[in-house]
């Protein structure tokens, strides 16, 4: 499927599905499943006038059997609602509790490059290759349009790579690289990027919008190349210290950072992080967090989430006007697609409003979370976080975002309170 032409409600499936190589590649298998009483518990202020968004979150946690979640709302630059719930949980999940949040973490990726064209560090017109090392294994030769695939394209998902029709999204083929490469794992991403130099590419860059983790990947160590940085340590000193957002980090791929909640899912399959060929749960090993930093590797709260996009909400000294005019800029010329969005710079978007208006967002999926976030042209956002992405009720993930939208048109009257300083100094 084109990421041109896949509709609103299938979006959370290609544009947020940071994972959904390791399910379709099937490598991964069912694991039994034990029934549990569901015992349900919320943390945070409960608003009598937001409830519609509780009973959202429990009706759709209960239905899948999800034991962690988390939501955050904010409205005309308010926090009003940061809430953890926990569904037979072995922990109390907090509003400050983390998350894997896959996908989501393009936003900080894209940021963080045009950041980079903001302080005159480099152009979003400049090839990747001019920072990043794109020789191929000994053999094979380069693509001669790798050259023409620029930041701009990279953050665009217009690189000229195309997961959809060759099934294969290298964020998810360890052991093929590895094996074409003669390295073990768990991979490097000096790897990756050398097994992909000798690929072709499926389109000519700029010409087709196609999803691709291995663009934002490269955009990771651009940061790297420019900066002199670890990309992580870039995001946090450049783009979240300044919003006051401390908790964030890159997650690990078995241990848990502090505060950070246990994954689930159904299923199993063959760890990445070494050649033992050992099975095991799919959150733990099945894809490497280690090479998704940039990609899809953060670990974030909702109340996090919300506090980042509201980076985007106008010009400062963070992203000036001019770098949210990149960010929200339409893609050429590929334009907006036929069913009336396309992906700026980290972030879906979607003119609304007779175009004077735009909502945005993002989600988020991985083997063991579900995320979505979302900013309206009205002036509300919101964050849900989810440990787990599958189960054997069949119900879909994506059904969320339409949820959520129900929450919010249900509400009467808009609290006047402010939590932000209950979460950030």
């Amino acid at each position: 499927m084109n990421g041109t032409t896949v509709s609103r409600r299938t979006f959370g499936r290609l544009v947020g599905a940071a994972g959904a190589g390791a399910l379709g590649a099937g490598a991964l298998a069912a694991a039994p499943a034990a029934a549990a009483p569901q015992t349900w518990s919320a943390s945070g202020t409960a608003v009598a006038a937001l409830r519609s968004f509780d009973d959202t979150m429990k009706s759709y946690m209960l239905a899948r059997g999800i034991s962690a979640g988390q939501l955050a709302v904010t409205y005309r630059g308010r926090l009003v609602l940061a809430r953890g719930y926990g569904n037979n949980s072995p922990q109390l999940i907090q509003p400050t509790s983390l998350f894997r949040v896959a996908s989501l973490s393009k936003s900080l990726t894209a940021a963080a490059i045009v950041r980079l064209a903001q302080d005159g560090r480099l152009s979003l017109g400049d090839p990747v290759g001019k920072f990043v090392d794109l020789t191929p294994p000994a053999g094979q030769s380069v693509d001669p349009r790798l050259g023409q695939v620029t930041l701009w394209r990279l953050l665009q998902h217009t690189g000229g790579w195309d997961r959809d029709a060759t099934n294969f999204d290298p964020l998810f083929k360890d052991r093929i690289i590895a094996r074409a490469l003669g390295v073990p794992m768990e991979l490097r991403h000096a790897d990756v990027i050398r097994f992909m130099s000798g690929q072709p590419l499926l389109h000519d860059p700029g010409a087709t919008v196609s999803y691709s983790n291995y663009g934002y990947l490269l955009a990771g160590r651009v940061v790297e190349a420019v900066t002199g940085m670890p990309y992580e340590t870039y995001v946090k000193q450049t783009l979240l210290a300044p919003l006051g957002v401390t908790r964030m980090a890159n997650g690990w791929t078995i241990a848990r950072h502090s505060g950070e909640v246990g994954y689930q899912s159904q299923y199993t399959g063959t760890t990445v992080l070494d050649d033992s060929g050992a099975t095991v749960a799919a959150p733990y090993g099945t894809f490497s967090m280690r090479l998704h930093d940039a990609n899809g590797g953060w670990i974030a709260s909702a109340v996090d989430m919300v506090r980042w996009a509201s980076a985007f909400d106008a010009g400062s000294t963070l992203l000036n006007s001019t770098s949210l005019s990149r960010i929200w800029a339409v893609p050429q010329p590929t334009g907006v697609n036929s069913n009336g969005w396309y992906y700026g710079l980290g972030w879906a978007v979607r003119p609304v409003s007779g175009g004077t208006g735009r909502n945005t967002w993002h989600t988020g999926s991985l083997p063991g979370n579900y995320s979505l976030l979302v900013r309206t042209y009205d002036g509300m956002s919101w964050a849900a976080l989810f440990n787990q992405r599958d189960d054997e009720s069949g119900l879909g993930y994506g059904e969320i975002d339409p949820l959520l939208w129900q929450a919010a048109r249900a509400v009467t009257s808009w609290p006047t309170h402010n939590f932000w300083s209950k979460y950030y100094a």
